[in-house]
């Protein structure tokens, strides 16, 4: 994987985090951004894991209460050689998934209470495997800190939206003016979204390949992702557009296939399955 890649796209987002508060203040507003992305990245690295699961509902479990899953997980984690992450559950009727933390020791994976009921074992697994991949790949550091810096980002548009709506047009604070600041409400969550499907694309590509090398075969993952696409769309989640890129499959397709197509942070599935399926023909010589 590219780090030096992704630290540059990490530093494009702060980038448009600060212009964000000039366009808000000048270089007080620039300033105070500065500190306050300071802030965020310390916190995204000590505490974005459990903010994330908290936003998403997910509650901790035991092997008692899902052996069954609790075994497939801490079974593909022994086959990667990493550390047991800690197992959540959402009660979300949409199959789906995401893993979060800042390092294999301090890892979590969490699933929808739909993607227990819709997959079948040896699927469910070539999902934890993906999960898994992501936390030995250390790249869900890197989502969950831009999932907050796009959140921010979004939280200072609304603020400028107010702005407009109730500051009768007034430009003072800002020196890009009223058409400026039109220009940044419109640009700049493109731009985020943007910055975001840099990041998280690749690293799909990558954790489907970790993971099927993990388990061993990769249809069951291939045939896994079919069915979650699948549900997506037909059972919709309310899911903040920042944290999206966590989720194994987009979790907003059910919101309308064309934008979310357009504007999603995740890969074409249909190559990502055909990526899987490619392998699958050179492992078995087909």
């Amino acid at each position: 994987m590219n780090y030096a890649r992704t630290a540059l796209l990490m530093a494009a987002m702060t980038g448009l985090f600060l212009a964000l508060g000039w366009a808000l203040g000048g270089q007080q507003g620039m300033t105070m951004a500065l500190v306050v992305a300071l802030a965020m990245n310390f916190f995204s690295y000590w505490f974005s894991d459990k903010l994330v699961l908290r936003m998403h509902g997910a509650r901790e479990i035991a092997e008692a209460d899902a052996p069954q899953f609790y075994g497939i997980v801490r079974e593909l984690a022994q086959r990667a050689q990493m550390p047991m992450p800690k197992v959540y559950v959402m009660d979300n009727e949409q199959p789906n998934a995401f893993a979060t933390g800042r390092n294999p020791k301090h890892a979590a994976v969490a699933v929808t209470s739909g993607i227990m009921q819709a997959l079948p074992p040896r699927e469910l697994e070539g999902v934890i495997a993906h999960e898994l991949a992501h936390i030995k790949n250390r790249d869900i550091l890197i989502a969950s800190m831009a999932a907050m810096v796009a959140g921010a980002i979004s939280a200072i548009v609304n603020f400028l939206q107010f702005s407009l709506l109730f500051g009768g047009g007034d430009d003072e604070g800002s020196p890009l003016g009223f058409i400026g600041t039109i220009a940044a409400i419109i640009l700049a969550p493109l731009a985020a979204v943007v910055i975001q499907m840099a990041i998280s694309r690749q690293r799909e590509y990558v954790a489907d390949a970790t993971g099927a090398e993990f388990l061993g075969d990769p249809l069951p993952l291939a045939d896994a992702l079919v069915r979650l696409h699948r549900g997506a769309e037909v059972v919709p989640m309310q899911v903040n557009q920042a944290a999206a890129p966590l989720y194994i499959v987009n979790p907003l397709a059910g919101f309308g296939r064309k934008m979310s197509g357009l504007f999603s942070t995740h890969p074409p599935m249909e190559e990502r399955v055909a990526r899987l399926r490619a392998m699958a023909g050179h492992v078995q010589g087909v």
